[in-house]
């Protein structure tokens, strides 16, 4: 694995991570997407400090990430349900004795 250590700056903090060189783009944009958020909070409500905005920042994208994980399920569900008919009707088809 090519790992190297990156600091990021979420919330005013600064953290130093190690990950996959691979993966430094996705996090770079996740602290962009954080920030964003929190610059937006903090413009449209009131807040103690900064660890209010963050949580409810991740309130928001965990209940985000719950509700594609449903939908995802759902449309799996809606494609083995299809798979499974097409499977039958094949299964029927090739079984059908030719005239």
């Amino acid at each position: 694995m090519d790992e190297f250590s990156i600091s990021i700056t979420i919330a005013d903090r600064t953290y130093r991570l190690v990950i996959e060189r691979s993966h430094e783009e996705v996090f770079r944009n996740a602290v962009k997407m954080i920030d964003k958020r929190i610059k937006e909070y903090s413009n449209n409500y009131a807040y103690k400090d900064k660890q209010d905005l963050l949580a409810m920042v991740a309130l928001e994208f965990t209940t985000g990430y719950i509700q594609n994980e449903r939908k995802n399920i759902e449309k799996e569900d809606h494609l083995e349900r299809e798979l499974y008919k097409l499977d039958n009707a094949l299964t029927e088809f090739l079984n059908v004795p030719s005239a």
